[in-house]
């Protein structure tokens, strides 16, 4: 049990690690072609996908402690959502349309009981 105790502290830091390498994934503007493109974001729609789950795992887990600070999956859900919601407005476009500049929220601490 205390191996379970011990990996449940630690998802929330998981997430944002593997948020971070998602997102820092550099791909060169000269040598990346359309076709190799759009394999990367289809690559990288699936891995929002396994981090949705993640979140959903770890925030099951967590609603059973009764901590003071706890991790807002809820918001970092949202910013997940809102990511993939661009990659595939990219992928699909209707049409040419300005951008939403909306910021991602960032902010995963909250005080307070768990949602």
């Amino acid at each position: 049990m205390r191996w379970r105790e011990q990996a449940q502290r630690w998802a929330p830091a998981i997430f944002a690690i593997a948020l971070g390498v998602l997102l820092s994934i550099d791909v060169p503007a000269t040598a990346a072609d359309p076709a190799t493109e759009r394999t990367r974001l289809a690559g990288v729609l699936r891995q929002l996908d396994t981090i949705d789950r993640l979140i959903d795992e770890s925030a099951e887990a967590a609603a059973v402690r009764g901590t003071r600070y706890h991790f807002d999956y809820p918001r970092l859900h949202a910013d997940v959502d809102r990511m993939r919601a661009g990659i595939e407005q990219y992928l699909n476009p209707v049409r040419a349309q300005p951008r939403d500049d909306e910021a991602l929220n960032g902010l995963y601490t909250a005080e307070g009981e768990t949602p």
